[in-house]
């Protein structure tokens, strides 16, 4: 019979000191990977192992890191894919664990920091946000915590990084979803690196389209353009969608950008398309739909009711069901025409048209 220690129960499924945890107890630990995978971005281990596997104590050099815990995490990290151990103390780099290069072509480097470090911080105040109703930084604020998001000088760069990057095909399910091609100019309102816009493009080659974001997004996005030889089909606008929107579009396009808000200044938004907008123009609303009654366990569901938590603790905006997006809409000069599905995607495009 094997021993115990310190008096603890026998398990069959005991690991090291820890028994084996139970689905429930699973979900609550897993956080751990995402620490670690955060903790090796942090470091640039991938970077360093860009060339081929290092010692730990290599790595430790270059990443000024304590080499006894480095080893402690590789280990980690080798346990789930990210590095493998070729031989005692020697480590390469994964195909798995390669995006996490900060020069990789399809680099996750950016995505890494922001979900596992910069929202997990806001995240760690959810029990706050649910009691009070605000958000993690306005709780933040109120007890005089200074955020990892303002702490880290490259925060704007990395949101700017993640958002709206990815290639153009992948946007094309939504592009062919609904029919742009009898449209004129549409505008990409917070269109982060102009992805959704450069999928429209090359699906409808008569459209002209409107890349709108903060400048430093339209400054990240110019070379992309530049690099595609669009920038005669696609203008590149600066602006401020809480204060104003730029006219001179049809078509206007909000993807995932109204969730991050409350309903008072996502009426705002709306209502300064609504200000530029001919009653032939249109407004697609590109966001989850929640159902009305969560009746399943179900992957998608909780895809978008996590989205819900962490509009709460990081922005104070929200998911919304089809009737509050009906409410909201009319609340800003807007009849919601139809809500449509779109195959592979879990975004709903909502098409909108100008009341009289």
């Amino acid at each position: 019979m094997a021993s115990t220690h310190r008096g603890a129960p026998e398990t069959s499924g005991a690991v090291g000191n820890v028994n084996r945890p139970s689905p429930l107890v699973e979900m609550a630990m897993g956080y751990a990977r995402s620490r670690a995978l955060c903790a090796a971005a942090r470091l640039g281990i991938a970077d360093v192992l860009a060339d081929g596997q290092s010692t730990v104590e290599q790595l430790a050099t270059a990443c000024h890191a304590d080499p006894a815990a480095l080893h402690r995490l590789l280990r980690a990290l080798a346990s789930f894919g990210i590095v493998s151990e070729s031989g005692p103390g020697t480590f390469a780099l994964t195909a798995l664990g390669a995006p996490l290069r900060k020069t990789a072509p399809d680099s996750a480097w950016a995505a890494v920091v922001f979900w596992a470090d910069l929202l997990a911080d806001h995240w760690s105040y959810l029990t706050d946000c649910v009691r009070t109703g605000s958000s993690a930084a306005e709780i933040m604020k109120r007890e005089g915590i200074v955020s990892r998001w303002s702490k880290d000088p490259d925060a704007p760069a990395i949101f700017r990084a993640v958002m709206g990057t990815g290639p153009a095909e992948d946007y094309l399910p939504l592009a062919r979803a609904w029919n742009f091609s009898e449209r004129h100019v549409v505008a990409d309102l917070g269109g982060g690196g102009g992805t959704l816009i450069l999928a429209l493009l090359e699906t409808y080659p008569n459209i002209h389209g409107m890349l709108v974001d903060r400048q430093e997004s339209i400054d990240r996005a110019a070379s992309r353009f530049a690099a595609q030889d669009l920038t005669s089909r696609c203008a590149l606008v600066a602006a401020d969608l809480c204060q104003a929107v730029p006219a001179g579009a049809d078509t206007y396009v909000l993807k995932h950008v109204l969730h991050g808000y409350g309903d008072e200044v996502a009426m705002g938004i709306l209502c300064n398309c609504r200000s530029v907008m001919s009653a032939e123009g249109r407004l697609l609303v590109i966001e989850f739909v929640l159902p009305d009654i969560f009746d399943s366990v179900d992957q998608e569901l909780e895809r978008r009711a996590m989205s819900d938590l962490n509009m709460l603790a990081v922005t104070g905006g929200k998911e919304r069901g089809a009737a509050e997006w009906k409410e909201l809409l009319f609340r800003s000069g807007f009849e919601m025409r139809r809500i449509i599905a779109v195959s592979g995607e879990s975004a709903s495009i909502i098409e909108a048209a100008p009341l009289a």
